[in-house]
């Protein structure tokens, strides 16, 4: 017998500006206490000490929380150069300083160059990586020495650009793809550089389809249910629609009986395929002036939509069993 969740059966993603100081983990918890969810999950956790995008998945959506874990990524950092640290970012231990040589625009662009594209990367020992069932930076802590260029992996760094320079930093615009570690690339470009460094600020600006501009303070969610209040409105008004979370899958309407069909596994034909086969289509019902995400389908030639993932559509339900 299945045990009913405790919570509201709720669904939607919220991109929360993350605070300097706090785990993606605790922020998640916070999210998920305030709406009292069932579910929630986030999308890949930011370092402690970055701010900014960070979606919060909540309800259905938590099953397109991996594919915004394996989206690109936007940072803006500043690289504080002279100095490196036990864990590449202001919070760590100073371990080695080291002369700076002069700089200007034309240097660190010959610099930048170098990084630009796909790299081989290895990932700072501080980082949730594992090694034989144990993550990387538990290893560190206890003292205990690893290869951590055995981790080398590829990424691709599909942006970067200086914002700004002085005499011992660097700003830089980041995009990347999943898996970078902007500490890493930040040391590495310190190093071409002829010095030394470490991130002393990391702020997020995008994650897959979700932009600063979608962001709210953990904050000014507080303030939208006061305290002891049951009226949850206001904060079901900041969500977004799972569907954002699949910006670039192509998009099928269904009608009520088709989605009905969904909902008991069953394959549909659609009039609107085009003849064109696609791996993967977002399926949506248009019910009462709203766009609702029933599920994510792989369609043929003939327009037969085979079901891959079934999102549940709770204010549908009625109408489902009818």
């Amino acid at each position: 017998m299945n045990r009913k969740r405790k919570g509201r059966d709720i669904s939607g993603i919220l991109v929360i500006d993350k605070p300097s100081g706090m785990t993606s983990n605790g922020v998640l918890q916070k999210v998920k206490w305030l709406y009292q969810a069932q579910k929630a999950g986030h999308t890949g956790a930011l370092d402690p000490i970055a701010t900014g995008v960070l979606p919060i998945c909540l309800g259905e959506a938590t099953k397109f929380s991996q594919r915004l874990l394996d989206s690109n990524k936007r940072y803006v950092t500043k690289v504080q150069l002279g100095e490196s640290r036990d864990t590449a970012d202001i919070e760590g231990e100073t371990l080695e300083t080291a002369s700076i040589p002069p700089l200007n625009a034309e240097i660190i662009e010959q610099v930048l160059t170098q990084f630009r594209g796909e790299i081989t990367q290895v990932p700072p020992m501080y980082s949730a990586l594992k090694h034989e069932g144990r993550k990387l930076y538990e290893l560190a802590r206890e003292g205990i020495e690893f290869d951590i260029k055995k981790k080398a992996r590829q990424v691709s760094i599909l942006k970067l650009v200086l914002l700004s320079f002085g005499d011992d930093f660097l700003e830089l615009d980041v995009t990347c793809t999943k898996g970078t570690y902007i500490r890493s690339l930040s040391e590495d470009i310190a190093k071409a550089l002829g010095t030394l460094g470490y991130v002393a600020v990391l702020r997020r600006l995008g994650a897959g389809p979700y932009k600063p501009e979608m962001m709210i303070t953990l904050d000014e969610l507080i303030a939208l249910k006061p305290e002891g209040s049951h009226d949850y409105s206001a904060l079901d008004d900041r969500l977004l629609p799972t569907y954002t979370a699949l910006e670039s899958v192509p998009i099928i309407h269904v009608t009520l009986e088709q989605a009905r069909d969904l909902q008991f596994g069953r394959a549909i034909r659609v009039l609107d395929a085009g003849g064109k086969a696609q791996p993967q289509v977002q399926l949506r019902l248009c019910h009462d002036q709203q766009d609702h995400l029933v599920g994510i389908g792989e369609i043929d030639s003939q327009g037969v939509i085979a079901l891959k993932r079934l999102v549940k559509v709770p204010e549908l339900t009625a109408l489902f069993e009818l």
